[in-house]
Order: C-alpha cells, then structure tokens, then sequence
C-alpha cells in the first residue's frame, strides 16, 4: 500500500505520501464488468396494519380484490364483469408496498434466501404488517420474468420512518442470476474511481501486454525477458486495451478459452506499481479528516486566521530548502503544520484550502468524501 508518515495535529490528521505506492495487485485496483449489484423490486401488499394502512384507496382496494379473487375468494362482479371492490375499499388494515432486494455482485442460484426492503406508498406506518407472496420482477419493467418471491413478518428499525421495513431472509430465489463476466472473448476491467486516470489505465494495459503467459499462452506466469507489447514475436499482438481512464478490454487467449476464471484468476493477481499521488488532498468534513499528499505545493501566499498571519514563501516566512540548499516551493503539509501549531481547528484549515483551491494557489488535486 502507500507509505505514510502520519501526523496528529490539534485535532486533525495530516498524512502524507512518501513513497511510490507498491505491492498493490490488479484486483485491488478494478473489478470486472457485470461483477456488480442487480436489484430485483416488486409490488405487494401488506395485511395485519392496525389502521395505518391505504384506508380508501383504489389501487390498493382492485389489487387486494385481485389477489382474493386468485386464491379463490368469493368475490363479486359489477354490471359489466369487473371485479367489485366496494367489499374491500374500506380495508384500513392492508397498504401497498413497494419491495426491493439487492442481489450480491456473484449473482444469486435458486433456493438462495435473501433479505428485502418494504417501503410503504401511502400507509402511515407499517408497524406489524405482513408481506403476502410478491413476485420480484428485475430492473427492467418490460422484462415481465419472476425471479425470485417475498414473503414475511416486517421488522422496523427505531432509527427509520415507520414507512420503511425489512423482512429478514424473505426473498426465496427462483431463479439462477449469474454474473457475465466474458463477451465476444473478452473481459473488461473496470478501474475503482479513487484510482481511474489515463496514467492508471496505461500502466494497467502495459503491464497485462508485458505478459508471456498472456501473449504466448504459456500458463507458467513467467515473464518475456525484455518484452512488453510485440516482443513475443508471431505471440506478440496487443491483448489488452485502455479504452478510457475507467476501462481496460483484455481478450482471453486461446488456451484459457474453456476455462476464463483460472485466466481471470491469474489476472487479477498480477501486481501493479502505480504512480506517486502525493499531489492529492482528501477532505472528509464530517470526521474531520484532512489527508495531504507529500508533493502538493501552494503558491506565495499570506494567510491571515483571525488575529494569526502566516506567510509562505515569497521571500519570507516558511520555506523548504532543496537538496542543493535551494529555498523550494512552500507544501501544503508544511502550512498545516504550522496552523496545527497554533492550534487552528479542523474546520478552518478545510476553510483555508478550500480558498487557496479557489484562488489557484494550490498545486493539486482537492477531493472531498
């Protein structure tokens, strides 16, 4: 991972990056497209309510005669066939429900047993109700196909609107949903956010085109002395392509054709060395966390907090000196350690890099969770 050296400083944390990061593997960086959450939602109904439910609304009134009518209740019909709900409209006791249930990024087989989320459309409260039997439906609202069913008593959270439930284990799967990883004999990585840049993608498809194991389908994972892409001579063809700063396509060779996960396997084990990214600042307002890069550089500047000035370069106050005792340009982590001195708080030093960011003063990126 990076090397740090880390800094408690009147309440907030400095760290900075002093190092190149290493030792990181291609499968800490990205994951593989169609390797994420589905969600399956579905429409039911809730019974047992203690008069918090719709009361007098029509949906749910034709949609609890519907389901009555399914299992065999007697129910009558109007002057030209439909279904009568003045029997049921007053039902104050059943709500309509809105059922929604994430799927692992594994995919889910038959017989699997997941929890589900009830939220309530236009009832009070759920508090007591009972999901009947919903059919869960995938994302798509054309593709009428039944995944899996929900059913079962709902438990509400004290920290959540009573509106809102959940059902433990109450979606029984009734179909395979598997994750694809291969089309047309590739696989695309997608790179984790906190790393997508064009640098990141590059590296990524030079080291995978650097492979002997990938450009000459040799299943030993040793490397090709002195070759990256092309040098593997008829073998050498590009395997692995940086589409943008989010996506590698990597075309599985032949030998791996019938067996894509040890390929895949072997893939995402490769190390990676990525580049320094000392010339970043990640800002996390609520927990008070402020993490500087080592390299991130500030302009000459004169900061004033309150009764306090702090000059940066220019001539006077703070500066590093070079290796060849040359004054260097003033650090972001050197301003910091002198507001921490002084015992500047935490939300003034986000307020005074939010403004040299403003002003152009700041050498670097600024990124806030």
């Amino acid at each position: 991972m990076f090397a740090r050296n880390l800094l408690l400083i009147g309440g907030w944390l400095v760290a900075s990056s002093t190092a190149m990061a290493g030792g990181m593997k291609l499968g800490d960086l990205c994951r593989l497209k169609g390797q994420e959450t589905n969600t399956l939602q579905g429409l039911g109904l809730v019974v047992g309510l203690r008069g918090t439910g719709d009361g007098d609304s029509a949906p749910t009134s034709r949609a609890l005669a519907r389901m009555m009518q399914l299992m065999g209740g007697p129910m009558s019909l109007d002057a030209v066939g439909n279904l009568n709900v003045t029997d049921v409209e007053d039902a104050k006791n059943v709500a309509m429900v809105f059922v929604t249930a994430k799927l692992p990024a594994v995919g889910a087989q038959q017989g699997d047993v997941l929890d589900v989320s009830v939220n309530a459309i236009s009832a009070k409260s759920l508090d007591g109700g009972y999901l009947m039997l919903t059919p869960m439906l995938g994302p798509r609202a054309d593709n009428p196909t039944v995944y899996a069913m929900a059913q079962g008593r709902i438990s509400l959270s004290p920290d959540a609107p009573a509106t809102t439930g959940t059902i433990q284990g109450g979606m029984k799967m009734e179909a395979n949903v598997r994750a694809s990883y291969v089309k047309d004999s590739k696989i695309t990585l997608v790179i984790d956010r906190d790393f997508a840049d064009f640098n990141t993608a590059q590296r990524i498809e030079d080291e995978i085109n650097s492979l002997t194991s990938l450009t000459m389908g040799n299943p030993d994972h040793s490397r090709l002395s002195g070759g990256s892409r092309g040098g593997a001579g008829t073998y050498g063809e590009t395997h692995a392509q940086a589409i943008d700063q989010l996506h590698v396509e990597v075309l599985i060779p032949a030998i791996y054709k019938d067996n894509p996960i040890k390929f895949i396997s072997f893939l995402l084990d490769i190390p990676i060395q990525l580049a320094n990214r000392g010339k970043r600042v990640v800002i996390n307002e609520a927990d008070g966390v402020v993490v500087i890069g080592d390299d991130v550089e500030i302009a000459p500047v004169l900061v004033t907090h309150r009764n306090l000035r702090i000059e940066a370069g220019g001539g006077g106050g703070f500066v590093e000196i070079g290796p060849d005792g040359t004054p260097a340009a003033a650090k972001l982590k050197s301003l910091a350690d002198a507001l921490g001195a002084l015992d500047v708080p935490t939300e003034d030093l986000i307020a005074i890099i939010k403004t040299l960011k403003a002003k152009g003063d700041l050498y670097g990126e600024v990124i806030f969770r």
